[in-house]
């Protein structure tokens, strides 16, 4: 069974964890994108920006208000493209921050029971799921993206590690076009 204190551990975490890695590097290794179509560290936090404001928190809310009676809007996964255009890395990870901390609040403050996390909501391409699996989904959606964070940085030194190619697998793995 889901422990909403055991996700809101890593939730409340991915600010400062994304934070750490990116804040005050250059752009060369925030806005590098590995390949055509990947994603960098920068559209990546511009992506979970997009979802603390239309994905996870509203369909929380949904579920408890609707169930299953109403389908979730569907996510648009490259938001981040238009809606991050021109702001700074430094910007963006306050937003996160500011953004993650309110979710936070107002998930804890609903003191979901097992009643609750076993409520159905209706997502659009996956059908029924149940307001546990959506948390549990938001963790696993946040260290997905930490780890390809990582990679797409790594993946900047794929040339300049020379014969370490072979013992540093993480520069070889194909690149994810999104989540």
């Amino acid at each position: 069974m889901l422990s909403i204190d055991e996700a809101v551990a890593v939730l409340e975490r991915t600010p400062r964890a994304i934070g750490g890695l990116l804040e005050g590097l250059p752009g060369q290794w925030t806005r590098f994108s590995p390949s055509e179509g990947s994603w960098s560290a920068y559209d990546i936090v511009g992506h979970l920006i997009h979802g603390e404001k239309t994905d996870w928190m509203p369909r929380v809310v949904m579920i408890l208000e609707h169930g299953a009676s109403r389908s979730f809007e569907p996510f648009q996964r490259e938001a981040m493209f238009e809606s991050s255009s021109g702001k700074d890395l430094a910007a963006l990870l306050g937003e996160l921050t500011l953004l993650r901390e309110r979710g936070l609040l107002e998930l804890k403050a609903r003191h979901l029971g097992e009643r609750e996390l076993a409520l159905e909501g209706l997502h659009p391409t996956l059908g029924r799921v149940t307001l546990a699996q959506l948390i549990a989904a938001w963790a696993v959606h946040d260290l997905g993206h930490i780890a390809q964070i990582s990679e797409a940085m790594a993946k900047r030194y794929r040339a300049e590690i020379g014969p370490w190619r072979a013992l540093l697998p993480v520069v070889d793995k194909p690149d994810p076009i999104g989540d």
